[in-house]
């Protein structure tokens, strides 16, 4: 054989040793794909309620974040101190349709909140707010409106949430003012925290 043609062959095989190569490894990718989509779930398995979550370290302190939650739009909000200081002043307080948030179902006489919303910041974490950005009225979406003396709300609005549907008006725990259309304050999801900065919703945590 001349050696040209050797160098034809050895050209040949090279060829053909890459190709398989590279459709071997294509096969294993493709396999590996959906293997490693797997570890998440799919958007069919969160609509149907699997746990979503939300990395909050690098909210700002006074932002807010919204994420989605069975076709629900959750919000988690970094409280500042000033915000966690209205959620117990007098004025607040005396405003408020539920402080506590102590009401029950009609029907089955159990909370409507988790056990971890019954305290002033309706939270796991003082400086971190977690709600169901539904209004308990007819189901809108609240604003935040969360500087003081709104001008639109007048000077003695502390900070919160308004939905702009029918005038409800909630405070920096969610917590509804007296005399709105909504009936009951904005709904606390399940929750907790998988580390300092991710939040998981869609599970309960465990409260002693």
């Amino acid at each position: 054989m001349s050696s040209e043609a050797e160098q034809v062959d050895d050209g040949r095989r090279h060829f053909l040793v890459v190709a398989t190569t590279v459709t071997g490894l294509a096969g294993v990718g493709l396999t590996a794909v959906p293997f490693l989509a797997s570890w998440k779930p799919s958007a069919r398995a969160q609509a149907l309620g699997a746990p979503v979550e939300a990395d909050v370290s690098k909210l700002e302190p006074g932002a807010i974040v919204k994420v989605n939650w069975r076709g629900q739009a959750i919000y988690i909000v970094h409280r500042t101190p000033e915000m966690i200081a209205t959620l117990t002043s007098a004025e607040v307080l005396g405003s408020l349709r539920d402080p506590d948030s102590e009401e029950v179902d009609p029907g089955s006489l159990k909370p409507l909140q988790p056990a971890y919303a019954k305290n002033p910041t309706r939270s796991l974490k003082p400086e971190y707010l977690v709600l169901v950005g539904v209004c308990s009225h007819l189901g809108c979406a609240p604003l935040n409106r969360f500087q003081p003396k709104d001008p639109e709300l007048g000077a003695s609005w502390p900070g919160g949430f308004y939905c702009p549907c029918h005038g409800s008006k909630f405070d920096l725990a969610g917590r509804v003012f007296k005399d709105v259309p909504a009936p009951t304050n904005l709904k606390v999801p399940p929750y907790r925290f998988v580390n300092d900065t991710v939040v998981q919703i869609g599970a309960d945590a465990e409260v002693a």
